[in-house]
């Protein structure tokens, strides 16, 4: 089994360390050691989708992945996980980025009401609207006081990817209180910019 203790690493490091030695050594069982939720979450789910069963054991504050190969091939689990959605035919895939819970600078209570307006509105791309994700203070509207929870959830249902930056979320102290979309990491987020045919960032 390979070993990696990536501990004292943050996102989306302890998942590009794990990349290198599948890449590169392709073992049928592979452990990691970090020290925070929000890099269990990602190394778990990065796992998962390169077609290992993965298990996740806490022991104080580290976390111990451990994952072994559960026979996909390596075409079926190519693709990181956020970005599979059979259920959704897509014509144009647009990636809206949202860095912040308010937009544009000046006055923040109008920054606020003016981001909820604009995350009620985005419905209007349809099935276009391929992946959500939220950075910096846009995660507060993964949250459960988001004004918008409601509304986000609703596109997450309706097969648009929902992402939350956990190194955002531990930042803020809010990894507990998200209550829509996946924990997500600066790679994911790389790689949903390079598939898309479309990247907005709002903030």
């Amino acid at each position: 089994m390979k070993e990696i203790d990536a501990c004292g690493l943050t996102c989306p490091e302890p998942v590009l360390k794990a990349k290198e030695i599948i890449d590169t050594k392709q073992p049928n069982s592979i452990s990691v050691l970090v020290d925070n939720v929000a890099s269990s979450e990602n190394v778990s789910r990065f796992l998962t989708s390169k077609g290992y069963l993965a298990q996740k054991e806490q022991n104080g504050e580290n976390y111990l992945i451990t994952a072994t190969r559960d026979g996909k091939s390596t075409t079926e689990a190519s693709m990181p996980a956020p970005y599979k959605s059979a259920d959704v035919s897509y014509s144009v895939k647009n990636v809206v980025l949202i860095t912040s819970d308010k937009m544009g600078a000046g006055d923040d209570t109008l920054g606020r009401k003016l981001m909820v307006n604009y995350i009620k509105t985005i419905k209007e791309l349809g099935d276009d609207l391929w992946q959500l994700i939220f950075v910096n203070s846009g995660v507060k509207l993964t949250t459960s006081s988001s004004p918008v929870l409601a509304e986000i959830k609703e596109y997450e249902d309706a097969g648009c990817i929902v992402l939350a930056c956990g190194t955002c979320l531990e930042h803020f102290d809010l990894m507990a209180e998200k209550k829509v979309g996946k924990t997500t990491n600066m790679l994911d987020i790389v790689m949903a910019g390079q598939a898309a045919d479309k990247f907005i960032s709002i903030g």
